[in-house]
């Protein structure tokens, strides 16, 4: 059974220790249990009920109203919340409970009904994406185990490529080529996945390469094929030591394409990049940068 400690709810459901601790002595809310030793600790069911009344406390409800509540009644309250309104905050609060709960049903419907009502572009931009990042800071401090990361990870992924499937569309004849990869060693590839959808919905040809690929391949398809631009991203690798020397040899080595980075290693590193390297900070600024670029017929 996982266990939580008073630190864990305030990182997960964003409500400081302190008051869940008041909300204990004064609504008697949560009901820590000891172990052995005397630590107190909170178990799952005490997490998803934290969250879920976070939910309902960002939706205005007061604390002493849901303090009279059911556990069902609060989840009831949760689920018209869930399929109606639903903004940014309240759905990092029900993203959250999936991801405690391994739930993907209700992910599903969450992604679903964002996407009917905002198109799946703004859906993965305003609503997956912070979401992920604030996976990423709870696998940092610990909150979530790795399974749970890649439980989400993988339903995302799934929903992109899904996506990228049904845009039925042509590329425009005159449009630049452009290829997608990672560097030998890196697997996060969420970022141009997705990268790889916004082109492809803006009828620009596209070669998705994928994951961890040796730089002599890449080479020998650049000869062959001479994309315009190259989309990369950097996580983990190459490691902080090594990244300056394979954005230059990536300068060198494609010299007729622009290269365009992103990523943790490329933008909190103090770097210098050549002339046909092009740091992108955010999607956004991707967007931004594919839109102006013209034609090349």
């Amino acid at each position: 059974m996982n266990t939580y400690s008073i630190k864990d709810l305030e990182n997960l459901s964003g409500i400081k220790a302190h008051t869940l601790r008041i909300w204990e002595q004064r609504y008697g809310l949560l009901m820590p249990k000891r172990t052995a030793t005397n630590i107190r600790y909170y178990d799952k069911n005490d997490l998803k009920l934290i969250l879920n009344i976070a939910l309902l406390k960002d939706n205005l409800f007061k604390i002493s109203r849901i303090a009279t509540m059911t556990e069902i009644e609060i989840q009831e309250e949760v689920i018209n919340l869930t399929e109606s309104k639903l903004p940014n905050q309240e759905q990092l609060h029900s993203l959250t409970v999936c991801l405690i709960e391994m739930e993907e049903d209700m992910f599903e419907k969450i992604l679903s009904s964002n996407i009917l009502k905002i198109g799946f572009e703004r859906t993965m931009l305003e609503v997956i994406f912070p979401f992920l990042k604030k996976i990423g800071i709870l696998w940092q401090t610990g909150a979530i185990n790795a399974s749970q990361e890649h439980f989400i990870s993988n339903l995302v992924r799934k929903k992109i490529f899904v996506a990228t499937d049904g845009l039925y569309v042509s590329p425009d004849s005159g449009s630049k080529k452009y290829a997608l990869f990672l560097p030998e060693g890196e697997t996060h590839e969420m970022s141009i996945l997705f990268a790889n959808y916004m082109l492809r919905a803006r009828k620009i040809r596209t070669t998705y390469l994928g994951q961890s690929i040796p730089l002599e391949d890449m080479e020998a398809y650049y000869h062959t094929h001479r994309p315009d631009y190259l989309v990369t991203s950097f996580i983990s690798s190459p490691g902080p030591s090594e990244v300056q020397k394979y954005i230059n040899t990536l300068g060198k080595t494609f010299p007729d394409s622009t290269i365009l980075l992103s990523g943790y290693q490329a933008i909190w590193n103090d770097l210098k990049f050549p002339k046909n390297v092009r740091l992108l900070k955010s999607f956004k600024e991707f967007i931004h940068f594919v839109e102006k670029e013209p034609f090349s017929g």
